[in-house]
């Protein structure tokens, strides 16, 4: 395995760099420990707000499909409105064809 190398780290607002290096210092890490850590915990965030959200989006998604559940099971009368409603639209098309 070749021996890892070091991140290339620049900064092209020296300031920018002072304020990390502090904070690492703070933090008693490296430079590269603290900016690998940031990066880390931002994508972890990330990831938490889109599994929350996605998760909210299922239960929205179930809490449809439950208030539904009727509409899925038609009775008698809804069946037969449909099938006259497809026997209509057939004709129609029959006659523009037709035309």
């Amino acid at each position: 395995m070749p021996p890892t190398k070091a991140m290339n780290l620049r900064f092209p607002d020296p300031e920018q760099r002072a304020a990390i290096e502090a904070a690492a210092r703070q933090e008693g890490v490296s430079l590269q420990e603290y900016i690998l850590s940031a990066a880390y915990a931002r994508a972890t965030a990330v990831e938490e707000r889109f599994l929350d959200a996605f998760h909210g989006s299922m239960a929205r998604s179930g809490d449809a499909f439950t208030e539904e559940a009727g509409a899925a099971n038609p009775g008698a009368e809804q069946r037969t409105a449909e099938l006259e409603a497809r026997r209509e639209l057939e004709e129609q098309q029959k006659r523009g064809h037709a035309a």
